[in-house]
């Protein structure tokens, strides 16, 4: 076939009207808008007749010729049929049956698709149908020949028998009658129910196949081919199963009853029926028919007390063992270690003496660092701890506390932690009081004490005269005949610092100070601050046993696990030993200064115990205080006015000493309340207290992080920033004397009494006085009094002496007065003038 015949050609239809269906027409449609007309064509059928009939012809109307698909090089159809299809829908139209038409194509091959997989596991199931039948068929084959052979060898080895034996010959040669004939055995088939047996399990088998098959997933042909691969495996509680009843089956069928298991039961304080039940191993309703045979009517989640759990435990032959919520708690005493686990320790000695008698320069001169430069105000607010190797390779730790009066705390948590005490004294000051402080403090801890007679380098400097003021206060150096060491020294001209450290070995070596190092580690808290990089970091000394990285702690109401350990040189340490002062950190909080650090086993047993210790500490703070009607009725008439104060410090040693401080400002008319107290930087949270309760906020060392600063220029709160703590008590006090106002002082000028009472204008009353004392003046306060009881409290209004106005009377005349907004005058009652002072207040 030519090209030109393929391609249809292209004619042009005659101009005319346009009809729907051309006669002897039919028009096809197809997908994607293509149309196509068929011409149906008329056939006479010819029908054969007898003869003598006429012949019938019947029109018949032929089927339509089937139309070949269109071509996609037929270009003759495709752009008429793109023009009806735009000039008959629109846009959307066409989007719309666009995607139908593809929906309907893609439901059409997912449902090939589904038809074939089926026909295929059909087919595949089929087959395996057909191998098992014939499987089958072979097995029975194979067995009925092996019967078959069995009977032939039975039947042949009959006939031998026969014939070999004598007596049977015998009788034969002798008998007339004719042999008889050997007995035949015929196979017998096998029982037809047993077959049926096999078949039935044959067929379970291949549908349990089937199944594991259709769990399994897709079917591939590796798995139709091979039967017993990707079948599922037996689970372990399934083998446990059986071999249990394995176990049963041999010994008799039957299982032998659980012998009952007694129990120690722990019982709290307060525990439900069924926590109960469960630490028993009974059932909570036996329980609760226990309590009810009891007149007790409760029910499984409802809680009893010990005693009554007692019973229920006592009842079903268990033993019980009570504890209590403290039990949880961490007893802090002291268990005695072994005396052959006892290694030497460091001795640990707490300088303490009055405030600028150079502790702080001693301690510089003997570590050979400069910290007194880095002092506000040149004195020591931070109770600090370093270690110092002697010469001799010995090492000491030593403690610097505080010499000013608002740390005793600080003073009283070194004495307690050490075991020598260094009170150093200057000799150009003498005794002071925070020396005398420091002494009280050391013979309460029971510590030996060595006195350092420092500053001798002065012209005024009188050791001898310390030596015998220390006599006062019950302390007798050796110079006197005592057993308290001393020596004189200079910090700073670092005079007799050798002779100091002898002294102190000394009495180390006297004291035979030991530690286990290998137990868990306990701590004694010195200091604690909020570090903003490094997040909250205590200063802790090590009492006995080692601390490690990695350790869990509690500490106070606080746990932790230690992140990392610095030394006093600031580098990072991997353990600390016994007497060895070390920063700690990875606390979830700033503990209290003076707390025990305790290492625990594990984390949950830290966070119990941290848990236990905020909720005692919580019923603590909540608590209310047993009152009486006298307390409630007293302080409804109480006007002392309280000062609200915010108060953020570096370190929990200072704001103890702050919060102290405060407190000792308060007197009869006005007292200071802490609103807030805390270690860090002043925060957003603060600031917001501050602002509603209209209160300063006191930053020690601190300073408002950049929102916080914002917070404090929109509300306009007000901030106070010191870094000595004498300064903050001076200045809170100027603002408590402030918040009370001047002090108002009365001075009584002079005294006089009623004569006799005229009247005054149509309301006012004059009074005729008689002065008795001192002078009356115009414009002053006064009291009129009636039987020393106050009448009232006026002013004078004016003062007459006979018809002149006059400013004065002085004692012994007589003169009028008019009071001010008071007539209750009567003859015989004492008028007072006086006048008042203010000065400024002075707590």
């Amino acid at each position: 076939m030519s090209d030109t015949e393929d391609k249809p050609t292209r004619t042009r239809k005659p101009l005319g009207l346009s009809r729907a269906v051309d006669a002897g027409e039919v028009k096809q449609t197809f997908s994607h808008g293509r149309t196509n007309k068929v011409t149906v064509e008329v056939k006479r059928r010819r029908k054969l007749t007898r003869p003598g009939e006429a012949p019938v012809v019947e029109e018949v109307q032929a089927a339509p010729e089937p139309a070949p698909a269109p071509k996609p090089a037929a270009p003759a159809q495709k752009p008429a049929a793109k023009k009806q299809n735009v000039s008959n829908e629109t846009a959307q139209e066409r989007v719309a049956r666009l995607q139908r038409e593809a929906e309907e194509d893609r439901l059409r091959s997912a449902e090939e698709a589904r038809r074939r997989e089926e026909e295929a596991k059909s087919k595949a199931q089929e087959q395996e149908k057909q191998r098992a039948e014939a499987n089958r068929e072979a097995e029975a084959e194979a067995s009925e020949a092996k019967a078959e052979v069995a009977v032939q060898s039975e039947a042949a080895a009959a006939p031998e028998g026969i014939s070999e034996s004598p007596e049977a010959a015998g009788e034969q040669s002798d008998a007339d009658t004719p042999t008889p004939a050997a007995r035949k055995f015929t196979p017998v088939a096998r029982p037809e129910p047993k077959r049926a047996e096999k078949k039935k399990k044959e067929e379970k088998r291949v549908s349990k196949v089937d199944d594991d098959r259709r769990r399994s997933g897709k079917l591939t042909v590796n798995r139709a081919l091979n039967d017993d691969e990707g079948a599922r495996a037996r689970s372990l509680a399934a083998l446990k199963r059986a071999r249990e009843k394995e176990r049963r089956m041999q010994g008799g069928g039957s299982s032998k009853p659980r012998e009952k298991q007694y129990r120690e039961v722990v019982v709290p304080e307060g525990i439900t029926v069924g926590e109960l039940a469960k630490r028993m191993g009974e059932k909570g309703a036996d329980l609760v028919k226990a309590l009810f045979n009891m007149d007790m009517m409760v029910t499984v989640n409802q809680t009893i007390d010990q005693d009554t759990a007692e019973l229920l435990v006592e009842e079903f032959g268990h033993t019980i063992k009570r504890v209590s919520e403290s039990d949880v708690d961490i007893q802090v005493q002291e268990d005695q270690d072994p005396a052959e686990t006892l290694r030497p320790r460091p001795a640990v000695v707490t300088i303490m003496g009055h405030v600028d008698h150079g502790k702080t320069s001693l301690l510089d001169a003997l570590r050979g660092t400069d910290v007194v430069k880095g002092e506000a105000g040149g004195i020591t607010q931070h109770i600090g701890s370093y270690q110092v190797t002697t010469k001799s390779g010995d090492k000491v730790t030593f403690l610097d506390t505080p010499g000013h009066a608002a740390f005793t705390e600080m003073r009283q948590r070194g004495a307690n932690v050490t075991d020598i005490v260094v009170l150093v004294v200057a000799a150009d000051d003498g005794i002071m009081p925070q020396t005398i402080e420091a002494i009280k403090h050391t013979q309460a801890a029971g510590v030996p004490m060595i006195v350092a007679i420092n500053k001798i380098d002065k012209e005024d400097a009188n050791p001898q005269k310390i030596r015998e003021r220390l006599l006062e206060h019950e302390v007798v150096v050796e110079a006197m005949s005592g057993d308290v060491l001393d020596v004189e020294i200079s910090a700073k001209k670092k005079i007799n610092l050798d002779e100091l450290l002898e002294k102190i070995a000394l009495q180390a070596e006297l004291l035979e100070l030991k530690a286990r190092p290998d137990r868990p580690a306990e701590a004694t808290v010195i200091e604690a601050q909020l570090d903003k990089g490094r997040g909250p970091v205590a200063t802790v000394l090590i009492t006995r046993g080692t601390l490690k990285r990695g350790d869990n702690f509690v500490v106070g109401t606080e746990s932790g696990k230690v992140r990392a350990i610095v030394n006093d040189q600031g580098k990072q340490i991997k353990e600390a030993g016994p007497s060895m002062p070390v920063e700690v950190l990875g606390l979830g909080g700033v503990p209290d200064a003076g707390e025990q650090l305790t290492v625990v086993e594990n984390e949950a047993r830290a966070r119990e115990v941290a848990q236990y210790r905020q909720e005692k500490a919580t019923e603590k703070r909540t608590a209310l205080a047993p009152t009486n009607f006298d307390a409630m009725f007293s302080s409804l008439k109480n006007d002392v006015v309280e000062f609200p104060v915010l108060v953020k410090a570096d370190v929990q040693g200072s704001v103890q000493a702050i919060n102290t401080a405060l407190h000792a400002l308060s007197n009869d008319l006005i007292k200071v309340r802490v609103l807030h107290s805390g270690v860090g930087a002043i925060t957003e949270s603060d600031v917001t207290l501050a602002a509603a309760s209209r209160a300063p906020i006191i930053g020690f060392n601190v300073r408002p992080n950049p929102k916080a600063r914002e917070l404090v220029k929109r509300d306009n709160v007000e901030m106070k920033y010191f870094d000595v703590i004498y300064h903050l008590t001076e200045e809170i006090s100027k603002e408590m004397a402030g918040e009370l106002g001047p002090e108002k002082i009365e001075h009584v000028v002079g005294r006089a009494e009623v004569k006799q009472v005229f009247p005054a204008g149509k309301k006012d009353k004059a009074a005729g006085l008689l002065v008795i004392e001192g002078a009356i003046r115009k414009g002053l306060h006064a009291r009129l009094t009636r039987e020393d009881v106050i009448v009232s409290a006026t002013t004078i209004q004016s003062l007459r002496r006979f018809k002149d106005d006059v400013d004065e009377v002085r004692t012994g005349l007589e003169c009028g007065v008019v009071l001010e907004d008071t007539n209750d005058i009567k003859p015989g009652d004492m008028l007072e003038v006086f006048e008042v002072e203010e000065r400024e207040r002075v707590l």
